[in-house]
This record gives structure tokens, sequence and C-alpha cells, in this order.
């Protein structure tokens, strides 16, 4: 979401819901951004490369092509796409987490990153093949506008790929939800980062967010015509998938 000129440390603590909260974002996420993938790999035990396998898989051959990371944050989808993809695109609005991602990424690999708000993306109309988004859109203030960007970018016939913790409706999904993400991960984030309001942030923001119906309803609504979603395992996280 670009940058902004107020220091990390000036920035009030963000707050989910709020509209306006993306310096506050901008800010926790430069203070966290070392350690982001550490605290990631640790609360996951691993499975969030599963998801994103999975991610992939959904995206099919047009992650063979050109292909936008969005919400890229240290760019794991980025890291998973090298070596198949035509080209990729890595998008986000915090330039600690594309710094922290970009040596992750193999030498060679046709990489491009961007700075910027995902609200209104600095990509030409129809000319990408595919896009996929982890655990970032929620961050997105008027998340609805990044999902009509994505649709202006993609070619007809594009899809988007978007794995993250939608608001629970199922009774394990809730458990999982007040044990784990209400629990677990601002505790242990915390701890891993020493930013533990970052992490009640993170937790608070599910909560504020869409459920998974409504994301979908938020996808059509921007113009894509096969939209489908489902619950991964654990069911903490689901996967939307949309085509242009």
């Amino acid at each position: 979401m670009g940058s902004t000129d107020a220091s990390p440390s000036a920035v009030a603590p963000p707050t989910a819901g709020d509209p306006g909260r993306a310096p506050a974002v901008e800010a926790m996420f430069t203070r966290i951004a070392p350690r982001y993938d550490l605290s990631n790999r640790v609360m996951s035990f691993g499975i969030d490369r599963a998801w994103r396998r999975i991610a992939l898989r959904e995206l099919g051959d047009r992650a063979d092509g050109d292909v936008l990371d969005l919400c890229a944050g240290t760019m794991d989808f980025s890291v998973a796409l090298a070596g198949r993809a035509k080209t990729i695109v890595a998008l986000d609005f915090c330039q600690a987490m594309l710094d922290a991602g970009t040596s992750k990424v193999p030498a060679g690999t046709p990489l491009r990153t961007v700075c910027a708000d995902a609200r209104a993306m600095p990509l030409d109309d129809n000319s990408l093949d595919g896009a996929v988004a982890g655990f970032g859109i929620r961050n997105v203030p008027e998340p609805e506008r990044a999902v009509a960007e994505a649709y202006r970018v993609l070619r007809p016939g594009g899809r988007l790929v978007v794995v993250d913790f939608f608001r629970p409706r199922s009774l394990l999904a809730r458990a999982m939800d007040l044990s784990y993400n209400r629990v677990v991960l601002p505790l242990v984030g915390g701890l891993l980062t020493g930013e533990f309001s970052a992490y009640r942030y993170l937790a608070a923001s599910m909560g504020a967010w869409s459920d998974r119906e409504g994301f979908e309803r938020m996808c059509t609504a921007a113009g894509f015509r096969i939209v489908r979603g489902r619950e991964l395992f654990p069911p903490v996280a689901s996967i939307v998938i949309a085509e242009k």
C-alpha cells in the first residue's frame, strides 16, 4: 500500500477493521519483516508450504505464464513459482517485506518486485495469466478494491487463487480459531519477534475479516465468472479460486 512519511515507531498500532489502518499495518510489517519467515514456519509447523502447493495446483497451467504474487510479503509464492512461471510480479505495500524475501528467490528468476497499494496496482490491464495471494488480502483496507484490481490485470481466462484465514463458520473451524489463532499465534509470534501487538493484530484481523462465502461473493461482484472455495486441512485456512 505504498510508503509513508511516518517512521514505524511513530505510527500507532493498527486496529483490525479500521479502513484507515494502512500506514500502521505497513509500519507493523516493517518491524516484523526480519523474523517473519521464522515465526511462520514455527507457528504453522510447515503446513503453510502444503497450502501453497495446493494453491499452485489450482492455478493450473496459468502458473507457467505471467503470474502476480499479490500481497507477496516475503515472497513464498514467488519462490514456489521460480523455475516454472514465465515471469513473476511480486507486489506488496511493504518494501521491508519484499527486501526480506528477494534473497530467497533463485538467481536468474524472471522476477519483478513492485512496492505498491493492492487497491491501485501500477500494472497494465489484461497483462497476467494468474494471480496468487497468501494470507495478505485481509490486511488491505477495502479488500473489494484489491479483488477488482486483480480482475483488471488478469487476462480473460486468468485465475485468482487466494489462501487465507477467513472468519470461521463451522464448529471445528471456530474451535481451531479460538485455540490456535487467538491464543497460540499471538503468544508464539510475539515471543519469536518481540512484537506482541503485531501478532495480536493479526489474530484480530481474522475475526474482522470476511468469511469464505463473503469473499466468494466479493469475487463475483468484481466480475469473476467462476468462483469456488473450500476449507483446507487443518481447517484454520481456506482457499478460493476465481476465474475471469
